[in-house]
């Protein structure tokens, strides 16, 4: 642990809020979801709400910052953010066609898809170590798509769990993107402004998406109206944030180890919330996949911050 000061609360403190934080986010997305809002509405909220709420922040105390951006850096960042609002599309759209726990295992293979664009994009070497983890991973993904195709006892209502899967896979793909260009920047930006900057540019993609596609920002529900506060209040906001206040405190290898605990935490509220039981073979596969992750990731954690790892 490092000791460069004395937090007013325990760094464990916060990963465990950070923890609690964005495993609750695919459930306040179900419960949203069930009030018939779409999924380019739900990311569309989440992204704006978040941004409007750093940008008093942002616009004040990084002000400098901000004005200091080259064109170059604000085209890198405007892509990294509709990378960033193709995730939320993507992966929220997942949860509607297949459980929670396949879902946000699924869209958790990041890290795998870091490495992988990382030798294909940059040239890095593909270490061996990745290409374990990769192997591993995609085992994990064969047992639960077996598990999904032969419909396998479960209480989870899954209406297409290959569509759901490769949603989610598409996910991971997208903020893997998103952290690759992310790397780049925020080596001469600190997070706020990176955030806001990033965040806001996805708000536009997904506002954009949405009025093209012709779905209604307004007329739904009270509790669908808390729900999309509470998804930008709790995971995106306080969740992140935890994750990214603990870097100053914990290392990078046990922040990002410790945010692979997130899709455990979303399937055991799933559980109790919803009564998603997954089959033994999708529960096995997935911790398969989880082992995969951390494999993958453990060689370069350290050398590379995760910066809220998965923004889910």
């Amino acid at each position: 642990m490092h000791n460069d000061n004395r937090p007013i609360i325990h760094p464990y403190a916060g990963i465990a809020l950070g923890l609690l934080a964005v495993s609750a986010a695919s459930i306040i997305v179900k419960l949203i979801q069930n009030e018939h809002v779409p999924s380019l509405v739900i990311s569309a909220y989440r992204l704006t709400l978040a941004s409007l709420a750093l940008a008093p922040l942002a616009l004040t105390r990084h002000r400098d910052e901000l004005l200091k951006l080259t064109r170059r850096d604000l085209i890198l960042i405007a892509i990294a953010g509709i990378f960033l609002a193709l995730h939320f599309a993507t992966w929220i759209e997942s949860i509607r066609f297949t459980s929670i726990a396949s879902s946000t295992v699924f869209v958790s293979t990041s890290p795998i898809f870091v490495g992988i664009l990382s030798w294909i994009l940059l040239r890095e070497k593909l270490s061996r170590m990745l290409i374990i983890g990769l192997v591993i991973t995609v085992i994990g993904g064969a047992l639960i798509g077996f598990a999904d195709s032969t419909g396998m006892p479960s209480t989870a209502s899954a209406p297409d769990p290959l569509k759901g899967n490769m949603l989610a896979i598409a996910g991971a793909v997208a903020v893997a993107v998103y952290l690759l260009i992310g790397r780049s920047i925020r080596s001469k930006l600190s997070l706020i402004p990176y955030i806001f900057v990033c965040y806001s540019a996805a708000a536009i993609t997904l506002i954009i998406a949405t009025l093209i596609t012709g779905e209604n920002f307004f007329g739904y529900t009270t509790t669908a109206y808390v729900g999309l506060i509470l998804l930008a209040i709790f995971p995106q906001l306080i969740g992140h944030s935890s994750f990214n206040w603990a870097l100053r405190y914990l290392s990078a290898t046990y922040v990002s180890i410790t945010v692979l605990g997130e899709p455990i935490g979303s399937t055991i509220l799933a559980f109790f919330i919803f009564k998603q039981q997954p089959a033994e073979l999708t529960l096995i596969g997935g911790v398969i996949i989880l082992i995969g992750i951390l494999i993958a990731s453990q060689q370069s954690a350290d050398s590379h911050q995760p910066s809220a790892n998965q923004d889910v």
